[in-house]
């Protein structure tokens, strides 16, 4: 019994070890956090404040909501698909005293409405990120901010990044292009 539970153990480490170094261009998403650090450069590039409705579409541990909604009373929502991501995410949450401003929820990030965001978190690899354009431009209001942390967005107009933290902001364009409905 005991080795059956430090063999199972040790593959859950391995995965998740894995999942830290996953290459970008795979189809599945890895574990990578948002680091505190990281989460205060997208609040300040963002011009994140207390009016903000933040949807992070694959929030992880929800490093990024919880330091908006501390720090600049946001409120928000965040979208996980794997479910010992969205425990520790809303443990995080209730420990970091911000349930009443943020609400984690398990599932496909491609199936969410996000149309009532004010602002999108993602930091996601580059082959979903081509995937979301269209609900990008579907759900989203023009003038609504979307941050991408790590990976540039060639489908949507940049408004400001920061080479050094690898954080980039984009607006929803009021004026649609045929090219960004398709």
């Amino acid at each position: 019994m005991i080795f059956y539970l430090l063999f199972v153990i040790t593959i859950a480490l391995l995965l998740l070890l894995l999942s830290m170094v996953w290459p970008p261009d795979s189809p599945w998403s890895p574990w990578w956090r948002t680091n505190k650090k990281t989460a205060l450069k997208i609040i300040k590039l963002a011009k994140i404040t207390e009016k903000d409705f933040i949807v992070d579409l694959g929030c992880g541990d929800g490093t990024a909501l919880i330091t908006a909604a501390k720090n600049k009373k946001a409120h928000g929502a965040g979208v996980e698909i794997d479910p010992f991501r969205v425990l520790i995410a809303k443990i995080r949450v209730l420990l970091g005293g911000v349930s009443d401003l943020i609400v984690i929820k398990r599932g496909n990030l491609f199936d969410q409405d996000i149309s009532g965001s004010s602002l999108v978190i993602v930091y996601l690899i580059p082959k979903t990120l081509k995937r979301l354009k269209k609900k990008f431009f579907a759900e989203l209001k023009p003038g609504t901010k979307v941050i991408s942390y790590m990976y540039q967005i060639d489908f949507l107009p940049e408004v400001v990044r920061d080479e050094d933290s690898h954080v980039y902001v984009y607006l929803i364009p009021k004026k649609r292009t045929n090219t960004e409905k398709n």
